[in-house]
């Protein structure tokens, strides 16, 4: 499928309409979701409604925004008013939002085509897409293999070219594992960037929406449509919005300092991978990049912090889910039964596992001694990346140990699921923005994801970094054939 400029292009040009483009993007769908189980739901009618409307504006001689008419899709864990919003959960079966998340608010505002809401493991916790309660994605390069999670839909719909570009959102993970793992690029912000008004939460202090793009352009492009100030979002920062797409040049900028975590290589991490990095690594220092190895002796930590802190957080959050306000309700005797019921029965195995890791962790005599800890390791955390941006402009790292493993190899073991995101948790945990983009491809034609770090709100020179090294290789040229 063509870029974003590529298409607003044949737009302007009047050489495709964008009904032609959305109806395009809607067979395809149509054909690939058999095997890709990327959408919950589909909304063909509402995108040929907003492609007409594109298509008015440009015979009205009006100039229109690079997204307009772009197809497009959203993780499901996002509110759209009259769509439904189900966080690949039993217990919001039915859950109509009467009201609009500000991005996908943003989106519509500046006209790009919502082709559905994709699939997710459950409210966003997991590392695969199979913990949701609907179906299982399929990865595009081996549908035989997991997409990543939680973002798994969005990243597989993007990486078998069923939307130009697509938003997730990012607790641990979610966004840079999937990117990784189905070859394509996947940001998450800075957090407080973007407005989480309207994302269904899992761990608020975490959370973070961004997008999925097969290119870094792209990503830049749909960042700076989302990105802002919301007074609907208390953690909204309020700054002015670079613009990014604008700023992506051919040349690293002179005195790049790029630094490679220590830590990240050892133990666990599979071979193919730290080779392909490692030459990522040798092309940054042939582009003139100064290349030197940090050490962030707490980014070990990252893992066992984070699944105390987010589970805590989750369990707060999910208290809401009880039958009696919105979404799927036991039949009971009582009241009591009623709650206890409606959340045994709407909730899967893996959410039930965080609540109770989280509700343990705050209960009365446990909460110094875990969550206060964890949170006490969260700031040693963001010193070590504190000190290490006080060395160099960048940060490098594989973005998960493996690439996509088969469906149902590690279901049976959540500490092997969890061990996913080792490299992308620390990132969450420090609030800083990180990218994942295609550095090459395993034995089995499996791609393999290069992490880029930056310093808070500097997605202006991740965005940058990352496009020369993309634009001087040719892994994303790569499509799946399936």
């Amino acid at each position: 499928m063509a870029s974003i400029r590529e298409l607003h292009h044949q737009l302007v040009t009047k050489e495709r309409s964008a009904v032609e483009i959305a109806t395009e993007a809607i067979d395809r769908v149509e054909q690939l979701e058999p095997k890709l189980r990327s959408f919950l739901c589909t909304t063909p009618t509402q995108a040929l409604a907003q492609a007409r409307s594109v298509d008015a504006k440009i015979a009205a001689g009006e100039d229109i925004p690079l997204l307009a008419g772009i197809p497009i899709a959203l993780k499901d864990n996002m509110c759209t008013q009259g769509i439904a919003t189900t966080c690949g959960s039993k217990i919001l079966a039915g859950f109509v939002p009467p009201y609009e998340s500000t991005v996908t608010q943003k989106l519509q505002d500046l006209g790009a085509v919502s082709l559905g809401k994709t699939n997710l493991d459950e409210f966003a916790m997991g590392s695969s897409t199979e913990n949701s309660a609907y179906q299982v994605t399929a990865n595009p390069w081996d549908l035989e293999r997991v997409p990543g999670g939680s973002s798994g839909g969005s990243a597989a719909a993007v990486s078998g070219s069923e939307c130009v570009v697509s938003l997730g959102s990012d607790t641990g993970g979610s966004i840079r594992q999937p990117a990784a793992f189905c070859g394509v690029v996947g940001l998450k912000p800075t957090y407080g960037l973007v407005s989480r008004f309207g994302l269904v939460a899992y761990a608020s202090s975490l959370d973070q929406i961004g997008p999925f793009a097969r290119t870094v352009e792209d990503a830049a492009i749909l960042l700076e449509a989302i990105a802002g100030y919301d007074p609907k979002d208390s953690t909204s920062l309020k700054i002015e919005i670079p613009k990014y797409s604008q700023l992506l040049t051919p040349d690293l900028p002179k005195g790049l300092k790029i630094g490679v975590i220590t830590e990240t290589f050892g133990e666990g991490l599979d071979p193919q991978v730290a080779e392909s990095v490692r030459q990522a690594i040798e092309h940054f220092r042939s582009l003139g990049a100064e290349v030197r190895e940090i050490s962030c002796p707490r980014f070990r930590y990252g893992l066992p912090t984070y699944y105390v802190i987010a589970p805590s957080e989750a369990s707060a959050n999910l208290a809401r889910y009880d039958g009696v306000k919105y979404g799927f309700r036991a039949e009971a005797d009582n009241l009591m039964s009623m709650y206890t019921q409606t959340r045994a029965a709407g909730f899967g195995a893996e959410v039930k596992r965080r609540i109770m890791l989280g509700t343990y962790a705050l209960s009365a005599g446990y909460y110094d001694a875990y969550y206060l800890k964890a949170q006490k390791v969260r700031t040693l955390i963001k010193e070590d990346f504190e000190a290490a941006f006080s060395q160099v402009d960048i940060l490098i790292t594989p973005t998960a140990p493996t690439t996509a493993f088969k469906a149902g190899e590690k279901t049976a073991d959540p500490l092997s699921m969890y061990l996913s995101d080792l490299m992308t948790i620390p990132v969450n945990l420090a609030g800083l923005p990180g990218i994942s983009i295609p550095c090459g491809f395993d034995d089995k034609g499996m791609p393999i994801g290069l992490q880029l770090l930056s310093n808070v709100l500097r997605e202006d020179l991740l965005l940058q970094v990352a496009h020369v090294y993309e634009r001087s290789t040719e892994w994303h040229k790569r499509s799946p054939q399936i």
